[in-house]
């Protein structure tokens, strides 16, 4: 196992742990001048391009996909997409970024907005609830629906490195359970 993309692929997560168990350092860091969820998203965006990088160094595109590979990606995409939408080129959008596999999905923006994907709510902000599916369905459907597109990403990607990268999911999922209110952080006024 190649240790720079074992911890290329793990290099989010301890950030994440961070944002999440400390939301009041992160909003004093920010400042009045900075969305603290805009800026988690845009380091948090760095992160994902190095864990691609490091992804994909030690993937091998030798094989077709395996029969499997297919039903992954799409059940995977389902979770992580939501397909009614209000806009007649928000469809197109959207299959342009499912190409781009377990990325944060448009769909769940134009639901939650940056705010509700990158821990707004932490972050003192109210974001309203949405229980359309997959949300009120499965539990974590963006977690899951990564999980499901990392799994089937297995025929180039060897198993240990998917195996680490599904983990770190589980991980946030077991962390995310466990959300005390009390320890959200307060907005700067």
């Amino acid at each position: 196992m190649s240790m720079w993309a074992a911890i290329a692929i793990l290099l989010p997560f301890p950030y994440y742990y961070f944002l999440w168990t400390h939301p009041q350092k992160w909003v004093d860091f920010c400042g009045k001048s900075r969305d603290p969820s805009a800026t988690m998203a845009r380091v948090s965006y760095f992160l994902k391009l190095i864990q691609f990088v490091a992804f994909f160094s030690v993937s091998s595109f030798t094989r077709p996909p395996p029969l499997l590979f297919w039903p992954f990606v799409v059940a995977g995409q389902v979770l992580n997409f939501r397909y009614e939408t209000s806009s007649d080129d928000y469809l197109g959008n959207s299959l342009g970024s499912m190409s781009w596999g377990s990325g944060v999905a448009d769909v769940c923006r134009l639901l939650f907005g940056e705010s509700g994907i990158y821990y707004g709510v932490r972050f003192g902000k109210t974001i309203p609830w949405v229980s359309e599916f997959p949300y009120g369905y499965v539990k974590d459907p963006q977690y899951v629906g990564s999980i499901l597109t990392l799994l089937a990403c297995l025929s180039w990607i060897p198993f240990q490195y998917v195996l680490l990268w599904c983990l770190g999911y589980v991980f946030m999922i077991l962390l995310e359970l466990k959300e005390d209110p009390m320890t959200r952080a307060k907005p700067l006024s």
